[in-house]
């Protein structure tokens, strides 16, 4: 055995999930509290809401269109390599944020550079890894684990950061976000994985393998999809906390929403990853776009208290992230595990298409016409087609050549 196998042994599954499942807790746990920086900055910088939107939106659009060519670059030249890349841009970009005095700035910092740093810390890089790492048996519920590490950090992030604002203001509590993302770099370390780990994958140019994706309804399908995911999520994330500020609710009730809303997709995530390996995904994801299409039309209907708010909170909780591992689960079983990463990335840069559209029209259509509800009734007519779309999908593997067949 070379010495440097013997290096690389400490990198079991076990350690690979642990240190992925941290990079999420901590990239998605920050990126989920930049809606508690909406009132405050827009107040104190004189702008409207439809500025701090934008600069959310373009994040959600940066993210998405460079995170294809960040899953691709993964597969080829290693995930770790992403991973400390993503995060100096992350770091830099929070650090410039707390710098912007002009929305253009605002724009650049907490859009562009933000957005291009999320490419390499979240889901298709990772989970990239942890497909290859894991047998098929126990995919789905690697990926069921890692996606509920990302929901931990929105739980356990949020009080903290609504803490920071509270004692040092948004500039400070940008900078303390700025040195929480940098513990990411370290635990890049665990995600190198040897080069004759990809000796056994099939023989296909990451151009071919994307050309065949597109070629397959079922997952132009599932990627059309997951846009209705992106709309319903961030529009919810970034406009919430302002949604009940405008009806009267203290802040705390905004944190605890939020927090609610990470600490029960958790359960969610898991939720998904475990039945993903018991049942058909379609049927899992066709369920959560219906579920969460009930929830909100519930949410807008009912009074609106603490009560219902939490109650909200709690059932969107269970669908807020969980359509990630049955969506990476079918790309992985359809396509094989050597280029996940960059087709998972395609099928999340329609995901964050809508977040872009979640996010601005929320803040453009509030500073039109005063209001959400445009919004929330489209959420609602989204999440209808998003069900019925994810029920013809076809999740069968590829059939290739014995050197071809996925992994």
């Amino acid at each position: 055995m070379t010495l440097s196998a013997n290096r690389a042994d400490w990198r079991t599954p076990t350690v690979v999930l642990i240190c992925g499942g941290l990079i999420l807790t901590l990239s998605l746990g920050i990126r989920h509290g930049f809606g508690l920086f909406l009132q405050p900055m827009s107040a104190d910088l004189h702008w409207g809401r439809e500025t701090f939107a934008l600069a959310l939106a373009v994040q959600n659009l940066m993210w998405g269109v460079t995170l294809p060519f960040a899953g691709m670059l993964a597969d080829k030249y290693g995930a770790h390599r992403m991973v400390l890349g993503g995060t100096a841009l992350y770091a830099l970009g929070l650090v410039l944020m707390a710098h912007a005095g002009t929305p253009l700035m605002m724009v650049l910092t907490g859009g562009v550079l933000i957005g291009a740093g999320l490419s390499g810390v979240t889901f298709s890089v990772v989970q990239g890894v942890l497909g290859r790492t894991f047998p098929p048996e126990k995919r789905s519920m690697a990926l069921g684990i890692s996606a509920a590490a990302g929901s931990f950090g929105q739980f356990a992030l949020l009080p903290l950061t609504q803490t920071m604002l509270s004692h040092l203001g948004w500039y400070g509590a940008l900078l303390f976000l700025a040195a929480i993302a940098l513990l990411m770099a370290p635990l890049a370390a665990a995600l190198v994985e040897r080069r004759e780990s990809h000796a056994h994958m099939h023989k296909q140019s990451a151009g071919e393998a994307v050309r065949e994706a597109l070629g397959h309804r079922g997952y132009v399908l599932l990627t059309i999809g997951f846009f209705v995911c992106g709309f319903q999520v961030v529009f919810i994330g970034v406009h919430l906390p302002a949604y009940l500020s405008d009806h009267g609710f203290a802040t705390h009730v905004s944190v605890t929403a939020l927090a609610l809303i990470g600490l029960f997709n958790i359960a969610g995530t898991f939720s998904a990853g475990w039945l993903g390996s018991r049942m058909p995904k379609r049927y899992i994801l066709s369920a959560i776009y219906f579920a969460r299409t009930a929830v909100i039309l519930l949410f807008i209907l009912l009074p609106l208290t603490a009560t219902t708010v939490y109650a909200f909170s709690i059932a969107l909780g269970l669908l807020w992230l969980s359509t990630v591992p049955p969506t990476n689960g079918i790309v992985a079983q359809v396509f094989g595990v050597r280029y996940m990463a960059m087709l998972s990335g395609i099928t999340f840069f329609s995901h964050q298409m809508g977040s872009f559209l979640g996010a601005w029209l929320g803040g453009k259509l509030y500073d039109t016409t005063g209001s959400y509800d445009v919004v929330w009734w489209l959420s609602i007519g989204l999440g209808v087609v998003a069900g019925l779309l994810n029920l013809p999908v076809d999740e069968r593997a590829i059939v290739r050549p014995l050197a071809a067949r996925p992994a």
